[in-house]
């Protein structure tokens, strides 16, 4: 497996997870946030909030910046570019499918 391959996987493993998904995207929603913020109103544990975000961070979708005794979370877009960059490999195959789908439409309903 090549580097790029390895960080694909390492994100989409990231992603994967519905409630890291969801932390992710409240990250990405404020501008910083606490882990305390993101633990309330969750419906999880601060331990597990921790967990997902050292998955985030690994993954390089978060960055800390430490204040005292808060750490304090936001999210890095860039770390979604090489997803966004193997999905658009597709976007041909995908544009294809869909303009046989559009013929054929047009065909059964001129």
């Amino acid at each position: 497996m090549n580097s790029e391959t390895t960080q694909i996987t390492i994100l989409m493993r990231a992603l994967a997870d519905p409630t890291r998904r969801a932390v992710f995207e409240r990250i990405a929603e404020a501008d910083e946030i606490t882990v305390a913020e993101l633990t309330r109103g969750s419906g999880v544990t601060q331990g597990a909030v921790s967990q997902h975000l050292k998955a985030l961070k690994q993954a390089g979708l978060v960055a800390e910046r430490p204040e005292g005794r808060n750490v304090y979370y936001r999210a890095q877009p860039g770390g979604l570019l090489p997803l966004a960059d193997w999905m658009s490999h597709y976007r041909a195959f995908w544009r294809k499918r869909f303009n046989n789908i559009r013929n054929l439409l047009k065909e059964i309903d001129p």
